[in-house]
Parts: structure tokens; sequence; C-alpha cells
């Protein structure tokens, strides 16, 4: 929506059918104009038919969070994870690439995390699918610019929009043994406080406006040090770390309350 406020003509896609008049009329009710398209991009007909839409700006921003430990989220949890965050966008992706490469110009915007940049526990399939799409965008990146096309990645922090308290709540519907868990879910929680998500909505459409130039994006700006930082972390790690004890990232999946903002 704050694409098309700044004139751009935009194919808001959506995952399934019922979502396409919800966004209709939430589009109208704010004044802007969208052609809304049904887009899951686990599915082959679905990747297909947007080849014919022309993309000149592709923003990868499908995605799912599978909460729990990994070595208790089930495997077809597994699978999904990775169908709907990096296999899906990514084959969707190499139909439109090779379109801008015909015509000499155009933009990639993947949505990563700063989960694609560190790790926390019970949040590591997510993590992992992130980590994958930062390899594939930062390659894209060196394959596609003789070609002209730009490629940017979009890293948010954990910004209090639902999605990161959902993650821990997926275990509800695992098809498995609970006995054989090491962890009770019901006892945990997404293990940070959360940031009022405007910041990351504002970079996002700078970023796929082509008003910001830099390969990655992270919010909040805040974090950009404490990532850094943390990505220097497991160069000094012993494997011995700890041994017998609660990793204290653990101990803050069950002190933290779901939902929690960030104290001002």
């Amino acid at each position: 929506m704050r694409l098309a406020e700044k004139g751009f003509d935009v194919i808001a896609s959506v995952e399934i059918w019922a979502q396409v008049q919800t966004l209709k009329r939430q589009a109208a009710e704010r004044g802007v104009g969208l052609r809304v398209e049904k887009l899951d991009v686990t599915d082959d007909g679905d990747r297909r038919k947007a080849l014919a839409w022309d993309v000149e700006v592709l923003v990868n921003n499908a995605g799912v969070g599978e909460g729990g430990s990994t070595v208790d989220v089930p495997e077809e949890n597994m699978r999904r994870q990775f169908e709907v965050n990096v296999i899906g966008p990514l084959l969707l992706t190499q139909g439109i690439a090779k379109q801008m490469v015909e015509r000499g110009t155009g933009r990639i915007v993947w949505v990563s995390s700063r989960e694609g940049l560190n790790v926390n526990p019970f949040t590591g399939l997510y993590s992992a699918s992130k980590h994958a799409i930062e390899a594939i965008a930062e390659t894209m990146a060196y394959e596609l610019q003789e070609f002209g096309i730009e490629v940017a990645t979009v890293n948010p922090g954990p910004f209090l929009t639902g999605f990161n308290d959902r993650m821990f709540q997926t275990w509800q519907s695992w098809r498995d043994d609970a006995s054989k868990r090491l962890f009770d879910y019901s006892e945990l929680a997404f293990s940070r406080s959360q940031f009022d998500p405007e910041p990351v909505y504002a970079t996002l459409t700078a970023v796929a406006a082509g008003e910001v130039d830099t390969f990655r994006n992270l919010e909040p700006k805040s974090m950009i040090e404490e990532t850094k930082s943390l990505q220097r972390v497991p160069w000094d790690r012993k494997v011995t770390d700890g041994l017998k004890t609660r990793a204290k990232q653990v101990q803050a999946s069950y002190d933290m309350e779901p939902e929690t903002p960030v104290s001002d």
C-alpha cells in the first residue's frame, strides 16, 4: 500500500483466494489501487502465472515461522519451513530474474531476518531458512550484477506484529509423540521484548522503491552493533562451554511473557 501511495503499479500477492477480497477492501479503505493476485510460492501453477506479470521489482516476503527445538520439530514441519521460506521463493525468482536480465534492469528484495544473521533457541529452523536466504541473496547479487539487476535484503528484528509469538504456538498442531519431546512448549515464549514495526515498514518500502542502495538493511538500527557482535561469538565458543547448565538464551524463553513490547 505504501508503494502504491508512491505511485508504483503494485501487484500485491496473497497466499489463498479468501484473502483477495480482504486485501482489496483494505486498499480501498486506504484510498490506494492494488492489483491483488493469489500467489502461493509453493504452487507451481501460481509461480508460472506470475511470469506473465512483467515484474520489475520483486519483493520476496513469503514466509512462515516454525518454533521448537531443533531436536523436536517434526519432519513435515521442517520441510514446510524450507518449502515456503526458501525453495518456493527461489523458484519464483529464477523465472522473474531471467525476465529482468532480458530487459537489462530489475530489482530483487529478499525479506530475510535478523535471525538470518544470528540464532536463538527454539527458532533454529526458521533461522536456518533465513540463513539460507542470506546465502542465496548474497550470491545472487554477485551473479546478476553484470546484467544490471539490483539485489538487496531487509532484515527485520523482533517486531511486535504477532509473527514471533505465533511461532511459539505451532507445536500445538504437531503430529508427533509429545512424550518424546525434550521441552514442554506450553512453558516457553519468544525470548525478546519486541519493537513497534513502523521502522521496518518504512525501510522495506524504501528499499523496494530504490530509495536506499545498501545491500543489507537491518531494523531496528539500534540492534546493528549487537547483531555484528553476536556473529563473532561462535569463533570464540568452546564445545564445553556451559555443559550441564541451561543456557541463558534458553532460560529467557521461560522468563519472557508473550507479546512483551520494548519499554521506552
